[in-house]
């Protein structure tokens, strides 16, 4: 039941590219809306703060809307409504938003995830690598690749257009558990239909990387300052990612949670990508927990750009604050 459960999820999850490609990358406004007016262009999207004696560049990789059905998946769609509304959020579809942190310790350069990579023209998302351009920043000088779970949003961008690796002369560094799991070629012939061109994506994103993969276990490190840590739900091996320097820590959350707004703010609602719903609750209440507790800042992911901030515990659930634009600079 446990692997049926499992592999049910995960279906729902890896059906989702097809889902985000059919909504329209502005929808803020109803369906019925045909002549809604097209989203406003954006500058380049990154942005800085200091972690210590690191710095920490956010860098965008753009956002698109999904469908609000079905998103949760263990609540009526009007408490989801609800949810969404006490934040000031559109009630008819839901933005993703997507953000890689890049960390700059004045030995190494990581990269934390890589975003949707290559897409066609005129896509809301794959934009990491503009905005390292904007920031100054060259691929090549990425010295890792950390990678917090296999999801294409997350290791689409390790590789270029045509196949060969985005970052040239940069080791990746992957959980074992995540790792085991998607190059299991037992679980990919279990796996659903829908499910199975993950595992081959899988394969083909790290294969420019050959004898540069390193499988981390809960609690290794990385580099100096940067481990992994093991926050299993989302997906099999899915992990956070704890950055420190001195007494400054961040934890980069990758999907613990999707919207902060949403799935923080209630963090017993089970969302459609992940994997194990029971667990993938589980994990977020450790994580933030812990979180809150520390007064650690934190990174998510799918958090609103700059998608860096602090977590506060507030009732059953918490609340995201992001940091002080100003402050930061």
């Amino acid at each position: 039941m446990e692997r049926r459960r499992l592999m049910m999820g995960a279906a729902a999850a890896l059906a989702a590219p097809a889902l985000l490609r059919a909504a329209p990358a502005g929808a803020q406004a109803p369906a019925s809306q045909a002549q809604a007016p097209a989203p406003l262009a954006q500058p380049p999207g990154f942005f800085r703060t200091r972690l210590g004696g690191f710095t920490i560049t956010q860098l965008h990789d753009g956002s698109r809307t999904v469908p609000l059905q079905g998103f949760v998946r263990n609540a009526p769609i009007e408490e989801v409504q609800r949810t969404l509304a006490e934040s000031f959020l559109p009630t008819d579809a839901l933005r993703i938003t997507f953000t890689a942190p890049l960390v700059e310790t004045g030995r190494h350069l990581v990269l934390l995830d890589t975003g949707n990579g290559a897409q066609p023209a005129g896509s809301p998302v794959g934009r990491v690598a503009e905005n390292l351009r904007a920031a100054g920043l060259d691929p090549a000088r990425i010295t890792h690749v950390v990678i917090s779970h296999f999801h294409g949003d997350h290791i689409n961008g390790l590789t270029l257009a045509d196949g060969t690796a985005a970052y040239p002369n940069a080791e990746i560094l992957v959980p074992e558990a995540e790792w085991r799991f998607w190059t299991d070629e037992a679980a990919a012939s279990r796996a659903p239909e829908a499910m199975r061109p993950a595992f081959a994506n899988a394969a083909a994103r790290f294969r420019p990387y050959q004898g540069r993969v390193r499988q981390l276990g809960d609690g290794a490190e990385a580099v100096p300052g940067i481990r992994l840590s093991s926050a299993f739900g989302h997906t099999p091996g899915h992990s956070v990612i704890h950055v420190a320097d001195g007494a400054e820590q961040l934890m980069y959350v990758a999907d613990v949670t999707n919207r902060p707004e949403l799935a923080a703010r209630r963090p017993d609602f089970h969302i459609m990508f992940d994997m194990d719903g029971a667990a993938a609750e589980a994990t977020r209440r450790r994580v933030f927990d812990r979180i809150a507790a520390e007064r650690m800042r934190v990174a998510g992911f799918h958090f609103p750009f700059p998608a860096i901030g602090h977590m506060a515990k507030e009732g059953d659930g918490y609340r995201f604050v992001p940091t002080d634009w100003a402050a930061s600079a």
